[in-house]
């Protein structure tokens, strides 16, 4: 595919990552990128909004979105989650399925393709994780599992970049003509308050793994210059005490790891705070962005 050269018709657009939990859509987004725009960890529902990324080349920018995982809820924040979802792949020009290739398609995967419409993209990832014979065999019958008839397929590994280049070229030929929506050298929407209370919580989500992943929420509610105090929000007491750690280990930890990605000299005041069902709480998930 031949480009447009740069000062001719630019090619533009949203392109919307949509999938269940934990199919490898954020880190597809920092790959897709080149640039650490979303979080990533081992927890379902990492991602909680759209994360935009811009990818910009000769003649064309593309706005890839990052969506949570459609899940069935268990609260309110779950359900605005799946809103979010749907959001996001209702107002993108080109959506992409993302799908585990290493686990298969499962009911949840067709349970998500049956809210797409037709032209979605298929994007089977972790192919570095899935036998060469199980690939070839998913690949063949992935369109028709997934109801979407002759959908097309790229085989991808966010974590080595093989299949990306091939399914990025096919997104940027989906744009059409249309308006750079960012200034050139943007790589992400991502406010700096916003990304600093996401690393901390992306380290949080490391630490805690399996044991609290949906009771963390992060807000900075101060910055001075250097100085960024951020407020870590748990439902119960209980939560808290894992969240700090023996001694405070736990949260000096999460700190020391979300500091080394900020300006040298910043000072990252780490304070826990319980929000008794912050999670099912309608006034306090819209004053956090939810």
């Amino acid at each position: 595919m031949t480009l447009p050269e740069p000062g001719a018709v630019v090619r533009s657009g949203f392109v919307a990552l949509v999938g269940r939990p934990n199919v490898g859509k954020s880190s597809l987004l920092n790959r897709i990128v080149g640039a650490k725009v979303s979080i990533t960890a081992p927890s379902p529902n990492t991602t909680r909004g759209a994360v935009r990324g811009v990818l910009e080349g000769p003649g064309f920018q593309a706005v890839v979105v990052d969506t949570p995982g459609l899940h069935r809820p268990r609260s309110l924040l779950g359900e605005r989650l799946n809103d979010s979802a749907r959001r996001g792949a209702d107002e993108a020009d080109v959506v992409v399925l993302v799908v585990d290739a290493s686990s298969g398609i499962g009911a949840g995967d067709r349970h998500v393709a049956a809210l797409l419409g037709p032209g979605s993209v298929v994007a089977l990832n972790k192919i570095d994780r899935t036998p060469r014979a199980r690939l070839l065999e998913r690949l063949s019958t992935a369109s028709e599992d997934l109801g979407l008839g002759e959908a097309e397929l790229f085989p991808v590994s966010a974590r080595t970049g093989e299949g990306v280049a091939a399914l990025v070229e096919h997104l940027v030929g989906r744009l059409e003509a249309g308006p750079r929506y960012f200034p050139p050298g943007t790589t992400s929407d991502v406010g700096e308050d916003e990304r600093v209370a996401e690393l901390v919580r992306e380290q949080l989500l490391k630490a805690v793994r399996d044991e609290l992943p949906h009771s963390i929420a992060c807000r900075v509610v101060e910055r001075d210059g250097g100085y960024v105090r951020c407020e870590i929000l748990v439902e119960r007491e209980s939560q808290k005490a894992i969240v700090i750690g023996r001694k405070g280990a736990v949260l000096k930890a999460a700190g020391t790891a979300a500091r080394a990605a900020l300006p040298p000299g910043t000072y990252l005041d780490l304070v826990v705070k319980v929000e008794k069902d912050w999670q099912r709480r309608a006034e306090l998930l819209s004053r956090l962005g939810y």
